[in-house]
């Protein structure tokens, strides 16, 4: 699942389901190791489908199970379809993997059920002072460490650099006023073809939202200790919300209001070749590719304009934790120390992802201009609330969504859209 959100996947666990994980016991509470067996010993490890490259894997268990003598990894690479009934099974069991990779958004709701193990006292050696920002709230649940971030991407604007050559555009945008001169010069160009578009921009595309609200000084809530109160209905969120409308009516887009990105699928409408930006992952180039591979060499990046300069971007990603019940608890976090090392974080970086637990992000950078200018947007990357009722609003409909779509149709004022959606955050955060 690539729409990032693998934190929509991974954020979508049912409450119910997770009720059902958390009688598995308060090891995640209580830090207890189990005692390390004698003799040969397995280290089960799940992954996700389309995490980690092979090459990397195939390294890294060479050398652990090398360092680690008797010891056999177990790797299982698990498909994102069905996983929430498997981890679920799991995790309630007393045969749980060693080592998990879960979503960004799942970890506080797994952490607060007491299903993951409190690694607190060994984050120094996951390299914790090299920690991604966006994804280190979601790694921790009441001042404690449940989860490591393990990587992460972010939304960049993606453009036809050759329209915007034709069209007199000299350099990427570097700010709002720039972006919508940009739009104008696009539209003034190729305006006369009635399908073309100078930005694509569904209605529901509430990541690039949030960009606009945090980059007014705004946020999605207010937080005082682990409780959360929604507040989409301050100055700065509206101002947010309503330069979405402005940068949609000025676009000229023909994106339908009351769908997000992947409805239709976004990539696909790009590669079509009547638009000439949308706001995507990197590797949404290469699905639009299909339809035209010209537009690989054809397409340009550039992080997604604020007031002044670079907004904030929303990081959906995965977290690495321990199971409360894992039988093997000091090689899950031996394992763990050797995964977040800068070794295997580059080669992250070198796949065209964020690292997780290294700064360094050169690798990334070199990897080609799509990949430099997420790199360089990931600098000032920021997740959604750290609450286990974050996975319930996923995994529902996402007001957020209906505050766009209501908005952007003139269905509701912002005073109530914004209002109906902070009720409906309000009521999950409260139940969770």
């Amino acid at each position: 699942m690539r729409s990032w959100s693998k934190s929509v996947v991974g954020g979508a666990v049912a409450a119910a389901a997770l009720m059902l994980a958390g009688c598995a016991g308060s090891g995640g509470d209580t830090g207890g190791e189990n005692p390390a067996p004698s003799g040969p010993r397995e280290l089960t490890v799940w992954l996700m489908n389309g995490s980690a490259p092979e090459t990397l894997t195939n390294e890294l268990h060479k050398e652990f199970e090398a360092a680690n003598p008797g010891v056999t990894v177990k790797y299982e690479v698990q498909q994102w379809n069905g996983i929430q009934d498997k981890l679920t099974t799991a995790l309630a069991s007393n045969d749980a993997p060693d080592v998990i990779e879960i979503g960004n958004t799942q970890s506080p709701k797994f952490a607060a059920e007491g299903v993951l193990l409190d690694v607190s006292a060994d984050a120094g050696s996951f390299n914790k002072d090299q920690w991604l920002s966006g994804l280190t709230g979601s790694a921790t649940w009441d001042g404690k460490q449940y989860a490591v971030p393990f990587y992460a991407a972010n939304r960049v604007v993606l453009y036809r650099t050759d329209m915007f050559e034709q069209a007199g555009i000299t350099a990427p945008p570097a700010n709002r006023t720039e972006w919508l001169a940009a739009i104008d010069k696009l539209k003034a160009k190729f305006g006369s073809d009635k399908d073309f578009q100078a930005l694509y921009l569904p209605g529901q595309n509430w990541y690039t939202l949030l960009s606009f609200i945090w980059d007014e000084g705004g946020d999605i809530a207010t937080q005082d200790g682990n409780a959360f109160k929604a507040s989409l209905d301050s100055p700065q969120a509206k101002a947010g919300l309503e330069f979405y409308k402005q940068l949609v009516e000025a676009s000229g887009t023909k994106a339908p209001k009351d769908a997000d990105e992947q409805t239709p699928e976004q990539a696909g409408i790009y590669g079509g070749g009547k638009v000439a930006m949308f706001i995507g992952l990197p590797w949404e180039v290469a699905t639009a590719a299909k339809s035209d591979p010209k537009l690989t060499d054809l397409t340009g990046a550039f992080p997604i304009p604020g007031k002044a300069g670079s907004a904030p971007v929303f990081q959906g990603g995965s977290n690495l934790a321990v199971p409360a019940n894992s039988k093997d608890q000091d090689l899950a976090k031996k394992y763990l120390a050797m995964l977040s090392s800068t070794k295997y974080q580059t080669q992250f970086a070198k796949a065209g992802m964020i690292p997780g637990t290294s700064t360094d992000v050169s690798a990334l950078e070199a990897s080609g201009p799509v990949s430099a200018a997420m790199a360089k947007a990931s600098a000032n990357g920021k997740g959604v609330p750290a609450t286990p009722g974050w996975a319930t609003i996923e995994a529902g409909q996402n007001p957020l969504k209906d505050m766009l779509t209501a908005y952007l149709t003139g269905a509701k004022p912002i005073e109530q859209a914004t209002a109906d959606a902070n009720g409906v955050l309000d009521k999950a955060f409260s139940e969770s």
